[in-house]
């Protein structure tokens, strides 16, 4: 007989995972049983750190009481109704959304790939319609190393192997150039051109942040030559980099907007399309949609959300306390890291590979009691709940630099 969940430990739900679940991912060995705040508890009773906050979608720590009373409150009342009837939470959600983001319509969606695949038709539709490209010639200008998300048409245009090898054929209609480079986006981008998509920092890729005036330069670029700007702020986006979106920092405003993860505030996947009326009205009645994109609870939710955002506390943290994590990183220069890039309580460290892959170093800090997550080679990324204390933060960089100089 199987014994429970709660009376297994970390090694036997592990080894129970393994004939059962498929093998998309590779997990740190750590079963997590309990969170609360900047905090995770596994099976045992042993207490982590997250430093990594679900890739953004726990910007606001885990089990935050404002979130979870939404959930609790709303649950008690409607959950789903469908896009088929209006529900009394989708208008506010919409509406609050819409005016945090300076933008004028939200289409709700589910996941981020939802949000960007949700995005691709917009523009193609408004380049259609609207900019006049002949039927089925439409392109898509993105850039190297991008991660939009994992279903066919995305992993159309990444440059990752891992994540195109054995996935083709793929979807035509994109065109690839290195990103923060303007002068190639210039080559790039002609008469069927319906829309840039670049993420403001790319997250995947190790927190890799652009040159000042790269997003200036973006947004100039395709008012010029008559194509949208899709900006994909989903691990960017809702406070992590010190304002409300990342692309704020050079005070740009994008024709469309793709936000998700920290928008169903830990609780449920929420994600959405954000857009001028004049872009988001090409679509009509049939066109595009999705059975739980809306529903009440995630609107619920989602509302309490852009609630907490509204006060500015979230984004005024976020940039105060990554001033703290850019000086700690800086103090472990030369000592273990080779280099780093912050935005806010946004980092990707490259350790020396001397000293051990970002895996290693990952299952390291884990054993120290901080969770991290390892991108490409020895490079890190450090994306702590908003919540975190400084206190906090000096005591997960000071476990680095205890992790860094044992290996060495």
């Amino acid at each position: 007989m199987t014994a429970p969940a709660h009376a297994r430990t970390s090694a036997d739900l592990i080894r129970a995972e393994e004939p059962v679940l498929a093998h998309n991912y590779h997990p740190l060995p750590v079963v997590v049983a309990r969170a609360e705040g900047a905090w995770v508890e596994d099976v045992e009773g042993r207490r982590y750190l997250d430093m990594l906050a679900g890739y953004s979608a726990l910007n606001f720590g885990h089990r935050h009481p404002a979130l979870i009373q939404a959930a609790h409150d709303q649950l008690d009342r409607l959950t789903l109704t469908s896009r088929a009837f209006h529900n009394d939470r989708l208008a506010e959600f919409a509406e609050r959304l819409a005016a945090l983001t300076g933008l004028d319509m939200v289409l709700p969606m589910n996941t981020g790939a939802e949000a960007v695949e949700s995005g691709i038709k917009v523009a193609r539709k408004w380049a259609y319609d609207v900019k006049g490209v002949p039927d089925g010639q439409a392109t898509i200008v993105v850039a190297a190393d991008n991660f939009h998300g994992r279903t066919t048409t995305i992993v159309s245009f990444s440059t990752d192997e891992t994540a195109r090898a054995g996935f083709g054929p793929f979807t035509p209609g994109f065109r690839i150039v290195p990103y923060n480079d303007l002068a190639a986006l210039e080559e790039a981008v002609d008469e069927t051109t319906a829309a840039v998509l670049i993420e403001p920092i790319q997250g995947e890729a190790g927190v890799i942040i652009p040159d000042e005036g790269y997003l200036t330069g973006v947004r100039e670029l395709t008012r010029r030559k008559g194509c949208l700007f899709i900006a994909d702020e989903i691990q960017s986006g809702l406070g992590r980099t010190g304002r409300t979106l990342a692309v704020e920092h050079e005070s740009v405003v994008p024709d469309v907007l793709l936000l998700g993860k920290a928008l169903g505030g830990g609780i449920v996947p929420v994600s959405a399309v954000v857009a001028r009326r004049e872009v988001m009205g090409v679509l009509g009645p049939g066109e595009h949609g999705s059975t739980f994109g809306g529903n009440p609870l995630a609107a619920a939710v989602g509302t309490a959300v852009v609630g907490l955002l509204e006060t500015g506390e979230f984004q005024r943290r976020a940039d105060e306390l990554g001033l703290v994590l850019s000086e700690g990183l800086e103090a472990l220069r030369g000592h273990g890291v080779s280099g780093f890039r912050a935005r806010g309580l946004w980092a990707g460290v490259d350790v020396d590979p001397a000293l051990g892959t970002g895996r290693e170093i990952s299952e390291r800090l884990m054993r120290e009691g901080i969770l991290v997550k390892d991108t490409h080679g020895s490079t890190i990324r450090l994306a702590p709940p908003l919540t975190v204390t400084a206190d906090e933060l000096r005591s997960a960089l000071g476990t680095l630099e205890k992790v860094l100089g044992q290996a060495g």
